[in-house]
């Protein structure tokens, strides 16, 4: 590890200089894959209902986590968050964030529809986006019986499920079928060139603690399958490669300095406001990616930006 990067880490999260190793091939996706999961809730203990996005027999459909405030309030339609997790691509469930979700939820009056879509590389581009794009369809269309208010709708994503929040915005443009108020990205996974040798830009104060180049590019090779980037869809799969965002709704984008997704972030960023977008962009001196899974004052500012950034777009 650089000692730079070392030295511009916020001591408060120190535990990312103990140095971790993971075998980023599919032979080793298994074991990442069951670490991951001892973090997680099982389904039977989290603290949503789960829904499915069809009843249809033989077609399950894709499976949705619902988090509610905790008292109803029949009085009022609420507005809702789409939620998208993080892992890669590769891993990861609703319950990964469940303790976070139940408590947004309460805080911002707000039903949050989580989504179990499929993974890489079983399933690579275009299928979790269009599992996405399912869910929201289904939010919208069950607003009336969920209580929600559909001209209330923001997306959310934390990571890889930042990068499928913002290719869902811009395929909602593109089909012109829904509308969302909102989009909040937390350190999103946006450029499937960084950490490759085709890299716009290279810095080498990003990316040496938790997250690298390594699993990040095995990630994203295990998203595109056997896509070939021989259509119109290029950006549907890597959102930064968009040459116009105009049409997206409100953003907010937040990273921290030492994250291997900082320029990328930024760059997505201006990019939006180039387009016209009104955009809310945080930069946290001294975290990389993840940091907001630990204690500290860098957490608690994150956590309160994205909260005062949801209530401008929704309410709550």
């Amino acid at each position: 590890m650089p000692l730079d990067a070392a030295k511009l880490l916020d001591p408060a999260y120190a535990h990312f200089l103990e140095k971790t190793s993971s075998e980023w091939t599919l032979a080793g996706l298994p074991a990442i894959r069951t670490r991951a999961s001892a973090n997680f809730k099982p389904p039977q203990l989290a603290r949503c209902e789960q829904r499915w996005t069809t009843d249809a027999p033989n077609t399950p459909g894709v499976r949705l986590c619902i988090y509610r405030p905790d008292q109803k309030y029949e009085d009022q339609a609420l507005p809702a968050i789409l939620y998208l997790h993080g892992g890669g691509f590769v891993l990861g469930c609703p319950e990964m964030a469940d303790d976070y979700l139940t408590d947004l939820a309460i805080e911002m009056k707000a039903v949050i529809v989580a989504v179990d879509y499929r993974l890489a590389p079983e399933h690579p581009f275009p299928i979790p986006l269009e599992d996405c794009y399912t869910a929201l369809s289904w939010l919208l269309r069950e607003s009336p019986s969920l209580g929600v208010d559909a001209d209330r709708v923001v997306i959310m994503g934390h990571s890889a499920g930042g990068g499928l929040a913002a290719a869902l915005a811009l395929l909602v443009r593109e089909r012109a079928e829904h509308s969302v108020v909102g989009l909040v990205l937390v350190y999103p996974m946006l450029d499937h060139r960084t950490g490759s040798a085709n890299a716009p830009t290279d810095n080498p104060t990003t990316g040496t603690l938790n997250w690298g180049s390594e699993a990040n590019q095995f990630c994203w090779h295990c998203m595109q399958g056997s896509y070939t980037f021989d259509d119109e869809q290029a950006f549907l799969f890597s959102a930064a490669l968009a040459s116009d965002l105009r049409g997206l709704p409100r953003s907010f984008i937040c990273v921290g300095t030492l994250d291997l997704f900082l320029v990328e972030d930024v760059d997505f960023a201006l990019k939006l406001s180039r387009s016209g977008v009104p955009i809310e962009l945080h930069v946290y001196p001294g975290v990389p990616h993840m940091f907001d899974q630990y204690p500290g004052s860098v957490t608690d500012q994150c956590r309160n930006d994205v909260v005062a950034a949801l209530r401008k777009m929704i309410g709550g």
